[in-house]
């Protein structure tokens, strides 16, 4: 769902670039309270394997393929505000590197990807959170009907923004249509690949999982013959894997989807494409002002294999988006730190 330069106007434009800086800088503010040593380490991680899976575009119709967004997925594993950081730094490297999404319409991309897929997905897990049951499996059927419902409502907020600045005289009932039903279909893949990789996080390591917190069951003792909840301090967090194992295994898998798998992805138009080509509202689509980028397209310039090139263009993505990734959230962390410190607490005593 990548918008591409000239779908809609500057003025409109400009509009969702403030609206998008806004969001950034509450998400930094917010992302402070959410990011600690153990779980910073796991947003840049994130925002890697987005990047990653963003790559495989999967068929969803006829001559129609989807990919994933991202946005309910680093919500439930990171938190509201470090997930629109994440799919925000993974459309930043897209956009400026592989020509992927317009520059000018970075804060239409922003607006529609990264915040209102993150705000409605996790308005809807935790509503879903309140009403399930206290269990783990709660946290992935929530995470599998947020992300689902959080595509179509993408379509929705994209529709909106080119009915008040689409450059090109389509009726918007018409577009409306086609980007609400071929984007229910894709948001089946996004949510069936963001309840999977929930429920794999979750298996070996539900403590980093932001949108578990509190969920696990409660160590139970019996007392005068009665089954009474143990202290909190006597329940055991499980742990199966070390911090360090988990994103180990989460880069080389990230590393495995981009260079490789990527190779046998769908050809396809996705949904945004094939609505924008079916309905003409690419007709005034743009040059992209990194189309000479030696990545764009998602390929190595010079390098004639094809599987060769966009094997290592989806390497060189996930390192890139990891190491900028992490620098962010490094930055948040710290920044976190310094206000809680105690020289700069100190100063607040009356």
């Amino acid at each position: 769902m990548h918008v591409p330069d000239g779908f809609i106007d500057a003025p409109t434009s400009a509009v969702t670039g403030v609206v998008a800086a806004g969001a950034l800088a509450v998400s930094l503010r917010g992302a402070r309270r959410e990011l600690d040593e153990r779980t910073a380490p796991l947003a840049g991680l994130v925002a890697a394997f987005i990047f990653a899976v963003q790559m495989l575009n999967f068929p969803v119709a006829a001559g129609t393929s989807g990919h994933l967004l991202g946005g309910a997925l680093a919500a439930i594993l990171v938190g509201p505000y470090t997930g629109v950081l994440c799919v925000s730094v993974v459309l930043l490297m897209q956009g400026v590197l592989f020509a992927d999404g317009g520059l000018t319409a970075l804060g239409v991309n922003i607006t529609d990807m990264a915040l209102t897929t993150t705000v409605v997905s996790y308005a809807l897990f935790r509503l879903l959170l309140a009403v399930l049951p206290r269990k783990r499996r709660s946290v992935t059927v929530a995470a599998f009907v947020a992300a689902l419902l959080s595509v179509p409502a993408a379509a929705v907020v994209f529709t909106l923004i080119y009915a008040i600045g689409g450059t090109t005289d389509v009726a918007i009932g018409k577009v409306a249509t086609a980007m609400i039903g071929v984007h229910v279909l894709i948001g089946i893949g996004e949510a069936v690949i963001t309840a999977l990789t929930v429920s794999a996080v979750i298996a070996v390591r539900p403590d980093l999982v932001h949108g578990a917190r509190g969920l696990g069951q409660r160590l139970k003792l019996r007392v005068d013959g009665e089954l009474v909840d143990a202290p909190a301090a006597a329940a055991p967090v499980a742990a199966r894997t070390s911090r360090r194992t988990l994103w180990i295994t989460g880069l080389l898998a990230s590393l495995v989807l981009a260079g490789f798998v990527s190779f046998y992805a769908s050809a396809s138009p996705d949904g945004l494409e094939k609505v924008a080509h079916d309905k003409g509202i690419d007709k005034k689509a743009a040059k992209h002002a990194s189309e000479d980028s030696p990545l764009a397209g998602y390929g190595v310039r010079d390098v004639s294999d094809t599987r060769l090139s966009g094997g290592l263009a989806g390497v060189i993505g996930v390192g890139v988006t990891i190491v900028a990734g992490s620098a962010v959230f490094w930055a948040v962390r710290r920044r976190r730190d310094t206000d809680t410190s105690p020289a700069s607490t100190a100063g607040t005593g009356a």
